[in-house]
């Protein structure tokens, strides 16, 4: 899955996956540092789509941005 080619509930049930692979501890060293990089680069995405929805939820509601 690459960089912006997935809603925030895709980005969850991924970043679920991937813990679930790195807590089996079958993985080796250097396939779980690509897990937790993509983790990592989920997590800052995700975190963006939030932001965003809550911009549209506060233009929406006519408040002040913060």
């Amino acid at each position: 899955m690459s960089k912006k080619d997935f809603s925030f509930e895709e980005a969850m049930v991924r970043l679920e996956e991937i813990v679930r692979i790195l807590e089996g501890g079958k993985t080796s060293l250097n396939d779980s540092m690509k897990l937790y990089e993509e983790g990592v680069a989920l997590v800052r995405e995700a975190n963006e789509l939030l932001s965003k929805a809550k911009q549209k939820l506060i233009i929406a509601n006519g408040e002040e941005t913060e």
